[in-house]
């Protein structure tokens, strides 16, 4: 901003006169941005949110840094493995910089199984098979299923 100064001119004699002067201070060096990459698991319901401040690895400024922000802070199902975030950080004088870090998506949540009891009947050959839509009644999961699968799928007369 604008500071007042004043300038002193002094002769041999001791004679002295003083005026006044602005002087403008501005800071247009932009912040340092250093990010760093993590790891995030969507949780139950399928979703995952991150900050700023968990990519930020030391970010800093000449004079102080006023604020940092991101431009993707929210995960799903659909961003699972590797996602590119920018992280960027604005200084007191509205000086910005940008950098980016990878966000590494996971789902650890494993699927929620729902099972169903049923009967089945041997045919005139004396064999019956199910699927594994007959036994499932309703499995779930934080993203999607993608595969149901049984053990035995095929009986006889010695079962």
């Amino acid at each position: 901003g604008d500071n007042t100064v004043n300038l002193t001119v002094t002769d041999q004699s001791g004679n002295s006169a003083s005026a006044s002067a602005t002087v403008t201070v501005e800071d247009v060096i932009n912040p340092t941005v250093v990010t760093q990459d993590i790891t995030v698991q969507l949780d139950a319901s399928g979703t995952a949110s991150i900050t700023a401040s968990q990519i930020d690895n030391g970010s800093d400024d000449n004079c102080s840094v006023s604020s940092l922000s991101l431009d993707v802070t929210d995960f799903t199902c659909s961003e699972l493995g590797d996602n590119t975030v920018n992280l960027t950080v604005t200084d007191q004088s509205g000086n910005s910089a940008s950098a980016s870090a990878t966000v590494t998506v996971e789902d650890v949540t494993d699927p929620t199984v729902v099972t169903q009891d049923i009967t089945v009947q041997l045919d005139a050959s004396g064999t019956a098979s199910i699927t594994a839509s007959q036994i499932d009644n309703g499995s779930d999961d934080n993203c999607s299923v993608s595969s149901l699968s049984l053990d035995v799928t095929d009986f006889t007369c010695s079962e």
